[in-house]
């Protein structure tokens, strides 16, 4: 991911913290903070779709975070010091997360749709919607996978081996 010519010219950019059944994002978000560029983590508010993209400092900035009750860890609901991405500058790149997806970028997520709703306010920024990749496994790879008007297709799906 981080050899991706998208990400290399990508200033701000948000990623998921991995949870053990995901493609492990640790090492791409040292990358991101090595090249000084912009680090943006989800928020999910629970019993919604709604999502925000907190800003981290740093990488060891992930010590700080509250683990949820979905063993998440993310900033906390009373941490407002926090950029949130589309309160600024908005994203060049979201790297999202998923538990399937298909050739045609269609993607299963967890039945929230925290990021279709996220991207929706994207687009209403002045930046515009950000590129997405989606990090996925070889295995989560499907022949098709099933999709809802609101489901908003990702632009590229890059997999590794396990």
């Amino acid at each position: 991911a981080i050899g991706h010519s998208k990400y290399q010219e990508s200033k701000r950019i948000a990623i998921f913290l991995s949870m053990p059944d995901e493609i492990q994002t640790e090492e791409i978000i040292k990358d991101i903070f090595k090249r000084g560029k912009e680090c943006f983590i989800p928020r999910y508010k629970p019993h919604s779709n709604h999502m925000d993209m907190l800003k981290l400092s740093s990488a060891e900035d992930i010590s700080s975070l509250t683990l949820t009750s979905w063993n998440i860890l993310q900033p906390s609901d009373d941490d407002s010091a926090r950029e949130e991405a589309l309160a600024g500058g908005g994203l060049d790149l979201i790297f999202m997360p998923g538990l399937g997806f298909d050739k045609k970028g269609n993607r299963l997520g967890r039945g929230k749709g925290y990021y279709d709703t996220y991207l929706e306010r994207c687009m209403k920024h002045p930046s515009g919607k950000p590129y997405t990749i989606a990090l996925a496994f070889r295995e989560q790879i499907c022949e098709s996978v099933p999709v809802t008007e609101n489901d908003v297709q990702v632009d590229e799906i890059l997999y590794e081996d396990c």
